[in-house]
């Protein structure tokens, strides 16, 4: 008989294919959709998010868990709906303006669902304006995250700022900016509202933000 921590350990090892027919297991056994989510694959994902943090594992692991857990919400996500298990909360993510980088994105992104937040992904090189348009076409999302790889890039994350407090959409919500020139002090000084020195703090500030 699966369990859940089967499937969390699946997770962990990056096992894609035994995550799958985990959770349809679980559920074939009449294992409720929030307990397969919440015990079996986030459990998974915010373990290895640790071990990240602690530099124990490494990009690789991190990009297989992620797939291994996407393998498991496919097959997930109709239950889910079906239970109306709703997402924790959700954000806006993208690279910012001139900026082509997207792994640490991604690896926000992966870590941010793995947290079991909604997250729409804007790109890489992204203006003020579709900023601004991705909030207006998400009206429900409560955070913003900016990345950015290159100190001539990082200016853009207070152009977007600006654009936002100019349109009426800055105190709806909160914006978090990462990336490897980027500092807490410099977070301050464009009136970003946190700053994260790696993906797996980045998921749990943004878990804070959306709640």
């Amino acid at each position: 008989m699966a369990t859940l921590q089967e499937l969390s350990e699946a997770i962990q090892k990056g096992s894609a294919p035994k995550a799958k027919e985990l959770t349809t297991a679980l559920l074939a056994a009449g294992t409720p959709a929030a307990d397969v989510l919440n015990k079996g694959l986030l459990d998974g994902m915010e373990k290895i998010g640790k071990r990240f943090k602690a530099n124990e594992v490494y990009i690789p692991e991190v990009l297989i868990a992620a797939r291994a857990m996407n393998q498991g919400m496919e097959i997930l996500k109709p239950e889910l709906v079906k239970a109306g298990v709703k997402p924790v909360g959700k954000m806006l993510l993208g690279t910012v303006k001139g900026d082509l980088h997207d792994i640490g994105k991604n690896l926000v992104k992966m870590m941010a669902q793995g947290a079991g937040l909604d997250v729409v992904d804007l790109g890489i090189d992204v203006s003020g304006d579709k900023f601004l348009q991705g909030l207006k076409d998400n009206p429900d999302a409560k955070a913003v995250g900016m990345s950015a790889l290159l100190t001539t890039t990082m200016t853009g994350m207070k152009e977007v700022i600006d654009k936002l407090e100019k349109e009426g959409m800055r105190k709806k919500v909160k914006i978090m900016v990462g990336g490897a020139p980027l500092t807490d002090q410099y977070a301050k000084e464009i009136g970003a509202d946190g700053y994260a020195p790696d993906a797996a703090s980045a998921a749990e500030k943004f878990k804070v933000f959306v709640s």
